[in-house]
């Protein structure tokens, strides 16, 4: 759910549209739709009918597509018999957005088992459907596996390709959570091959992005990045100043800081410490 109902609310909406024989009533579309809300809240079984109900009251081969594909993800398919999904999928009329969706599925499905190559290539068919309805958001998903295919085949001027272009698209939808995560993203691939100067204006940009939207996941990825190339540079002071303020960020909103970055500080704080013994000059 996200965050305009809360679970009680969405329990009384599920049970209004499915008691009794009020499931009767809905469409192929709804039943999917409200699946995942039902998975949710933990009511495998009223999955279970939604589910069903989708397939068997399909009213063409598109319906009948989606259904399959939710099926298929309940059941954990195999990769082959989603692919056949996709390759069907793009004859039926207006199948498209199923064909795209399908194969950016199967390319998270080879993702998983870092079967890279073979990842790319789906995500880049998903990409171009995508495109041929101009869907944005499953453009900058796409954008998002082909990025990390990339920097997982070591192909970084792909990875700065599809990394820049992410930032771009998420400007033009002007949707700031993605901005975000693809400054960061990209900012990953910069320091990768060494633009740590680039690297840094682009964290700094997320990070501030992030602040902005009290966004606690987007401080922690820039300001660990920060603290990355802080320590590079030799300049612990910085880093620590960087993972001091995630700590605190953490603790304003009453949540716990993440072990890793407790553990961090209190290893770079004994570096400190030791480097400190050793160089007293320093």
């Amino acid at each position: 759910m996200d965050g305009e109902v809360n679970a009680e609310q969405a329990r009384r909406i599920l049970d209004m549209l499915t008691a009794g024989g009020a499931m009767d009533d809905i469409n192929t579309a709804l039943a999917l739709r409200l699946m995942p809300l039902a998975l949710e809240l933990d009511d495998a079984e009223l999955a279970e009918r939604l589910l069903h109900h989708a397939q068997t009251n399909a009213t063409d081969d598109l319906e009948r597509g989606w259904a399959d594909f939710e099926g298929f993800k309940h059941a954990g398919s195999s990769v082959d018999v989603f692919a056949e999904l996709g390759a069907r999928a793009e004859l039926f009329e207006g199948g498209t957005a199923l064909a795209a969706a399908v194969s950016h599925h199967v390319a998270l499905m080879h993702l998983s088992k870092e079967e890279y190559e073979e990842a790319q290539t789906f995500a880049a068919r998903s990409l171009r459907l995508r495109e041929k309805i101009n869907d944005l958001a499953g453009i900058s998903y796409g954008l998002a596996v082909l990025e990390t295919c990339s920097k997982k085949l070591n192909d970084h001027d792909n990875a700065l390709v599809h990394g820049t272009r992410r930032i771009e698209l998420a400007m033009q939808m002007k949707d700031e959570e993605a901005q975000i995560e693809a400054m960061a993203d990209l900012a990953h691939s910069q320091a990768t091959i060494g633009n740590f100067a680039a690297a840094k204006d682009l964290y700094e940009q997320s990070l501030n992005l992030s602040v902005e939207l009290e966004d606690l996941s987007g401080q922690l990825v820039a300001r660990w990045g920060l603290a990355d190339i802080a320590e590079i540079n030799e300049d612990y002071e910085t880093a620590m100043l960087q993972l001091s303020d995630c700590l605190h960020s953490f603790l304003h909103v009453g949540l716990p800081t993440p072990i890793a970055v407790r553990q961090r500080i209190e290893d770079l704080a004994d570096y400190n410490t030791t480097n400190t013994r050793q160089n007293p000059e320093k």
